[in-house]
């Protein structure tokens, strides 16, 4: 199954109608997305605005690959669970969030080899035709390493 998340601020129709184009287009009936606030209805892949923790995590599990929004928590959980990733930022510019940060944090990680990006509808369409190629990155564990810790623990002490 090919698990599409959005999050659940804002809609992401631009990602939630090039995915569904794709799928009908392809003939898929192996996608399930998560469309939060989308104004748009998919026609070709199931969906639900919404899903409980534990649905949520059923899902990420069962999904040999995960779609999404560039928001950390996704990134995190992909990461963590060792399943390919491949986001798509909203931007700021098109009116999909309230600043650049998505953009940013895609770039970033795409530079360290963390996670695989598209940045618009047309290469978003040529990677999900070459899905089966996708691998997990390197895994992380569920918590913050000691260094990160203990680097916090003393800014939070100093005066």
């Amino acid at each position: 199954m090919i698990f599409v998340t959005v999050g659940t601020d804002l809609p992401f129709d631009r990602l939630v109608l090039a995915v569904d184009t794709w799928a009908g287009e392809r003939g898929r009936s192996d996608v399930f997305a998560q469309v939060g606030r989308s104004r748009c209805q998919p026609r070709h892949l199931r969906s639900q605005p919404f899903l409980e923790p534990e649905e949520y995590r059923d899902c990420f599990n069962q999904a040999s690959v995960i779609v999404a929004h560039a928001g950390m928590g996704t990134i995190l959980s992909a990461l963590q669970w060792g399943k390919p990733l491949l986001v798509m930022p909203r931007r700021a510019s098109l009116g999909e969030h309230r600043n650049e940060h998505q953009l940013a944090t895609a770039r970033h990680l795409a530079s360290l080899d963390k996670i695989n990006v598209s940045f618009d509808e047309a290469s978003l369409r040529e990677e999900l035709d070459r899905l089966a190629t996708l691998t997990p990155r390197a895994r992380i564990g569920p918590h913050a390493g000691e260094a990160l810790v203990g680097a916090l623990r003393d800014f939070i002490s100093s005066p």
